[in-house]
């Protein structure tokens, strides 16, 4: 994937895009005019038990990692444990706890997004930098293992990091969300029963072969098609979908617990998110609409969008310049 990113930016289309490996990368190459992509490490599984491979992946343009993703991994227990209480380390492995001191090292953002509780707060015990939450959302406000409850936000906070709410439905309102999917998938049965179609789970649908799959794609294309122009009155006035404002109440909220200066944005549009009036990149704007009708400066909006983030990615490689120096 590393060698995928390179060869778009660098073969495919260097006019259009560019790796930014500091903050000052960035902002050269927006003002440019051209796309900026960052290389992130989402799951550290892939570094195996070689940790000479956190510098290779830093030499190779990594700029942030995440040490578990949706399970457990050789570093870190992931949030998912909280759904039968099933830990491998009860927090991080040995492992994991070199891998802090080696992202340190080299420079690379520490990323508690997918970590359980107990791994992070080990990460905010024994990192030297400050960490980012590259795409979580407040606990208090919607309750999902994903999300950071008070405790772990202030801790953030003192440790000099950001927070980046995420556009994802029920990371953001888990009721509403709830609400609104049941009603929309009460109108696709109702079709799919219309049409005689029958609806499969998505572990159904791998079992597919190709051609079954490509037919029961097209399928579900025409139940949208027949759905769309009854989703105002059969699923939206019934049950609202989470919108932009339930992504800003989430930045609200971080922004009197822990301050404007530890808050960020995150859409997680290739993992599942979006919401009501943002779901591409295309409504964009909408965001910034919904910050600027709050109160929000164009300073303090331009810190939520990438100020705060950049900040961070600077003190991360401040700090590890000293750690190479000692």
């Amino acid at each position: 994937k590393f060698d995928s990113i390179h060869r778009l930016a660098e073969e495919i289309a260097p006019e259009q895009i560019e790796i930014a490996y500091t903050s000052n990368n960035v902002r050269r190459i927006n003002a440019a005019g051209k796309k900026v992509a960052m290389i992130g490490i989402e799951n550290a599984y892939p570094v195996g038990l070689d940790m000479t491979n956190i510098e290779d992946f830093y030499n190779r343009g990594g700029r942030y990692m995440s040490l578990a993703h949706n399970g457990h991994s050789q570093f870190a227990d992931s949030n998912t444990g909280e759904r039968d209480d099933v830990w491998l380390h009860n927090g991080l492995s040995d492992m994991g706890r070199e891998a802090v001191a080696e992202m340190n090292k080299w420079g690379i953002m520490i990323d508690v997004s997918h970590p359980s509780k107990a791994a992070i707060m080990e990460m905010l015990d024994l990192t030297r930098a400050p960490l980012i939450a590259s795409h979580s959302s407040a606990r208090a406000m919607s309750e999902h293992s994903r999300n950071l409850d008070d405790e772990q936000l202030l801790r953030i906070k003192e440790n000099g990091g950001v927070v980046q709410t995420v556009a994802f439905g029920s990371y953001l309102n888990a009721d509403k969300n709830t609400l609104h999917r049941d009603a929309l998938t009460k109108l696709n049965e109702s079709i799919a029963a219309d049409l005689g179609i029958e609806l499969l789970s998505f572990a159904q649908r791998n079992a597919l072969s190709e051609p079954d799959r490509t037919a029961y794609v097209a399928s579900l294309a025409k139940i949208d098609e027949l759905a769309a122009p009854r989703m105002d009155a059969e699923v939206n006035s019934v049950a609202p979908p989470v919108d932009v404002g339930d992504l800003v109440d989430h930045i609200d909220y971080l922004v009197e617990l822990i301050g404007l200066e530890h808050v960020g944005i995150s859409s997680d549009f290739d993992g599942g998110g979006g919401v009501s009036g943002w779901n591409n990149a295309a409504e964009t704007f909408n965001v910034t609409l919904e910050l600027v009708r709050r109160g929000y400066t164009e300073t303090q909006i331009g810190m939520i969008w990438s100020g705060n983030l950049l900040r961070v990615l600077d003190d991360v490689q401040r700090i590890a310049a000293e750690i190479q120096a000692e």
